[in-house]
Parts: C-alpha cells; sequence; structure tokens
C-alpha cells in the first residue's frame, strides 16, 4: 500500500466510513447559534410556551428618571442593582427592545465561550441554557470573578449588581494580599463617586431598595428556597478554606452560594470553575502570570513555587 493510501486509510479508521466528523467546535458554536435563535423567537411577546428574556428586560425597561419604579423582588419585572450599573448599560438601552436583547444573548454566549474554551462550550452551553434563555448576569458575574484574580477591580460588577457575592473577596484578606483587595474596594469606589455625582438621588432610592429587600431573598419558584442567611456562613467558609488551600475554584462557588436568591440560572456560574482549575488557564489570570511564562522559556519550572504558574490543587 503506498503512503498516500496508508493516510488516506489512518484518516477513514479515525472519521468513520470515510467522512470528517464535525469537530466538537463546531458543535458548540451551533447549540449558540440554535439557543440564540430560541432566545430571539420568544423574547417578545410574550409566549405561553417560553417566556425568554425574561431577566434582559428588567434592564432594558427601567427609564433613567425613575430607574426604581419597578423594585419589587419577586415581580416579573424589577431593576434592584445599583445605578452605576444602569449607566454602563447606557448604549445599549438606546436600542429597541430586540436588538437589545440579540446583542445581549451575545455578550451571554461569549460569556460562557470564555469560562469554557472550546472543547467544552457545547456541554457549557447545555449548562447555561436557564441563565441564557432569562439573560440574567450570573455569567458576567463568573467572568468578573475569573478576571478579578488579575484585574481585581473587575470585582466591582459584582459589588454594584448582585453585593452579597462580594463574600469572595476574603480571598485577598485571608491571604493578606492587600494590593489587591485595596483596588478592588477602591474601584469600586470610584465607580460610585462618579455614579453619584451623576445621579445622587437614585442612589439613595437604591439603599431603600436594597433594605426593603431584607428578607425576601429566597426568590420565587425559580429559586432553590435555602434562606442567604443560611448560605452567606457557608460561602464564607468555603471562600476561607479555598484561600488557606490555593484553591481558586472554591472563590465562583462561594459567589454562587452568596448570591441573594440562589435562583436555578445562577448555577451557571459554576462554570467558573473551569478555567480557575485549568493550570494552563489560571496562570494567565495570575499576578505573576508573566513571571510563570517567563520561567518556562528559560527552563522547567522550580516545583517549590508552582504557585506561580497558578496551578490548583
Amino acid at each position: 500500500m503506498s503512503l498516500g493510501n496508508a493516510s488516506l486509510a489512518r484518516t477513514a479508521a479515525r472519521t468513520g466510513f470515510g467522512r470528517p466528523r464535525p469537530s466538537i467546535e463546531l458543535v458548540g458554536i451551533a447549540a449558540a447559534v440554535g439557543i440564540w435563535l430560541v432566545v430571539w423567537a420568544f423574547g417578545e411577546p410574550w409566549s405561553r410556551f417560553l417566556v425568554a428574556g425574561q431577566d434582559a428586560r428588567c434592564y432594558w425597561v427601567p427609564g433613567y428618571d425613575a430607574p426604581y419604579a419597578l423594585s419589587e423582588w419577586t415581580a416579573p419585572i424589577a431593576y434592584v442593582y445599583s445605578p452605576a450599573f444602569l449607566q454602563l448599560l447606557a448604549p445599549l438601552k438606546l436600542l429597541d427592545w430586540e436588538p437589545f436583547l440579540g446583542l445581549w444573548t451575545i455578550l451571554l454566549l461569549l460569556a460562557v465561550r470564555f469560562l469554557s474554551g472550546p472543547r467544552l462550550f457545547a456541554l457549557a452551553i447545555a449548562v447555561a441554557v436557564p441563565e441564557l434563555i432569562g439573560g440574567n448576569i450570573h455569567l458576567l458575574i463568573a467572568v468578573a470573578i475569573v478576571i478579578g484574580f488579575r484585574y481585581p477591580a473587575a470585582w466591582s460588577l459584582v459589588l454594584l449588581t448582585k453585593v452579597t457575592p462580594g463574600i469572595g473577596l476574603l480571598w485577598f484578606a485571608v491571604r493578606r494580599e492587600w494590593h489587591a483587595l485595596a483596588i478592588a474596594l477602591g474601584a469600586t469606589a470610584a465607580i460610585v463617586a462618579v455614579s453619584l455625582a451623576v445621579d445622587p438621588r437614585a442612589w439613595l432610592e437604591w439603599i431603600g431598595v436594597i433594605g426593603g429587600s431584607v428578607g425576601k431573598t429566597n426568590g420565587t419558584w425559580a429559586a432553590i428556597p435555602i434562606p442567604l442567611w443560611f448560605r452567606l456562613p457557608i460561602a464564607a467558609g468555603v471562600v476561607v478554606w479555598g484561600a488557606r488551600t490555593n484553591r481558586r475554584w472554591a472563590v465562583p462557588v462561594a459567589a454562587m452560594l452568596a448570591l441573594p436568591a440562589l435562583w436555578y440560572g445562577g448555577l451557571a456560574m459554576l462554570l467558573a470553575v473551569i478555567p480557575l482549575r485549568d493550570p494552563r488557564r489560571s496562570a494567565f489570570w495570575s499576578p505573576t502570570a508573566r513571571t510563570g511564562r517567563r520561567s518556562a522559556v528559560q527552563g522547567p519550572p522550580d516545583p517549590s513555587r508552582h504557585d506561580q504558574l497558578g496551578e490548583l490543587a
């Protein structure tokens, strides 16, 4: 058998019947397109079969003249995040509902792709289906947590939206990484200062909304009925354990447990475990990533300094 025929035979054996199988990456892309079409089709008007984009609509509906006119915790349309997040969405809110929902869903799909990587994209989409259909921000929070290990300012998204998942900042305190903690809190304070100068009245209203939501954080039928007062100490313990044992993946787990309401869609935050458990990817988000890459060029890393490569137990 010639070399060419042998090569063809090996290719046929790998692919089956001589036809190439679609790569797992293409399956993920196809799944992403399918989910986007479903959300687009059932986003407006509301369908009895499927309600898509309901949480995303909570960000599109509020006006800047009365952002908390609809802020009842368990109502279908309610905005309960800080004024800063609404101001951040200002360019998107210029759009009509349909293009807003389309772009918002693309943003969430990109977040899934960032967290999962190409090979796990299809599986991650399956995990995140409730979140992608609803359009909440849990996936964006998961991305902020991953990025926050190298760029702590990303934690401002967590603190200015869901608030309580900010328990993950205990990671920096336990490890005495005071510089990173200061950046996270300082960036948040700076955003608050700018937003407060733009609309101080909205901030007073938000404080009232937060106060009125205390004791109402069990959510609705779409949430797991475990109260926040019970979950929050557990979440803190998970962060402390993770910080002491160098397990970054414990932080998104704790943040998910500390959600004001444990929505089923919030389980998608666990996708952040994927990059934080992968030494190659977690190294990029390590503050010492450059040192790790330089060591890789110069020679094998010193096993006693494996933490510089972001390797996790």
